[in-house]
């Protein structure tokens, strides 16, 4: 996720090396220092003794990587509830950042690494707030809504499963996922960003998913992953049209009939 992350970024803006990211384990902030390091965490190891960590050791705690480097982001995904706690999240509402943003990933409710009221109450009513279960959205002082964005895969994995299958693709790649979540930003307008909004209404799921599918088919055409599906070959899918894909796509989607339910005495 976090290599994904870096690869976008890098790829919308000059970034260098990988000092956007300081990732912590239960152990702390990760370094050079460390003996045994996870590999997948490898590539985000601070350079100890350097500027990018000035002031910060091995082992630094989350409060003091927040006061030190003043992040834009809080991505939890460490299954420990409340690991977000009342001291890191003032940490960040005193940081530079504008609008910070604060993702408590973990599931149940019960291992959000904060709750969207206590975010709101100690990172300031400016945040952005997502999480990956359900919370209610927050009355703020000021009259307004501290929305509870749920960063939900249904968003997603319907549309990246259903457009890996009609294109034929052995594999999903990283770019089919990138399409996927390129389109469903597209449906989010400034404004909504704007109040706090980060997903589209649930209510048009089959239209998202429409459209995510059909971009996921376009992607793996473009890198010759594709392969067809039945009656619909490789050649056919690569002369359709933007508007022609997405029919191919709705045309695949299932549709649940109920019987109707009905009670004799």
């Amino acid at each position: 996720m976090a290599k994904q992350a870096i690869e976008r970024m890098l790829g919308r803006e000059t970034l260098g090396e990988n000092h956007h990211f300081w990732v912590l384990d239960k152990h702390g902030l990760i370094t050079k220092e460390r003996n045994d390091i996870d590999p997948a965490a490898a590539p985000f190891a601070r350079g100890v003794g350097t500027s990018e960590v000035e002031g910060l050791s091995e082992g630094a705690s989350l409060l003091e990587v927040v006061k030190r480097v003043k992040p834009d982001v809080l991505l939890g995904l460490s299954g420990v509830g409340g690991i977000f706690e009342e001291e890191v999240l003032k940490a960040l509402q005193a940081s530079d950042s504008p609008r910070p943003a604060i993702f408590a990933m973990s599931n149940p409710t019960s291992n959000a690494e904060c709750t969207p009221t206590d975010a709101f109450k100690y990172a300031g009513e400016k945040i952005i707030y997502a999480s990956g279960s359900p919370f209610d959205h927050v009355k703020l002082d000021n009259g307004k809504v501290g929305y509870v964005n749920q960063a939900n895969n249904m968003y997603l994995f319907p549309g990246i499963g259903l457009g890996a299958l009609l294109s034929g693709a052995r594999q999903i790649s990283d770019c089919m996922i990138q399409a996927a979540a390129e389109c469903l930003a597209s449906y989010m307008t400034e404004e909504d960003i704007h109040r706090g909004i980060l997903f589209p209404s649930i209510s048009s799921i089959r239209h998202i998913t429409t459209h995510v599918g059909a971009a996921v088919v376009r992607a793996a055409v473009a890198e010759e992953l594709a392969e067809g599906y039945g009656d619909v070959g490789l050649k056919e899918l690569t002369n359709m049209s933007k508007e022609e894909t997405m029919d191919y796509v709705a045309s695949n989607m299932w549709y649940p009939i109920y019987s109707p339910l009905v009670h004799e005495k």
